[in-house]
């Protein structure tokens, strides 16, 4: 008989949580043609904004950045934007070191975050010229 009330608390609580928060769990998101990024040098405290279409790569200090997919929430959302990408560390061109590779969150940039002793990147906007 327990089991069978944990279970109906737990349905329970699932359908409290759709109908208080809906949007969060059918939220569409929006594809976008580029991002832009902000990129710090550590050494120099230099402070660069650069953009990056999708599909290509770009140079930021030793890095080469390539963007797969950006996407973000609609207006009427909690604002968001998500970036696929992958870093490579090119000091030494003949063998690029993979840094990064996956998703980064522009309001949660320590979530996935990029570890690099030089530079720091992070996400700016998900444009959608």
């Amino acid at each position: 008989m327990l089991l069978g009330n944990q279970i109906n608390n737990f349905l329970l609580s699932i359908l409290i949580f759709i109908f208080l928060f809906p949007n969060q769990i059918i939220a569409e998101t929006i594809s976008g043609n580029s991002v832009l990024f902000g990129g710090l040098d550590k050494i120099t405290a230099k402070f660069t904004d650069f953009e990056i279409n999708i599909g290509e790569s770009k140079k930021f200090g030793t890095l080469s950045i390539k963007i797969f997919q950006c996407r973000k929430r609609p207006p009427e959302e909690i604002p968001e934007d998500f970036v696929l990408l992958t870093v490579n560390d090119m000091i030494n061109p003949d063998n690029p070191l993979l840094i990064f590779s996956g998703w980064m969150f522009s309001s949660s940039p320590s979530l996935s975050a990029l570890e690099h002793p030089t530079y720091d990147i992070w996400i700016k906007e998900c444009k959608i010229n």
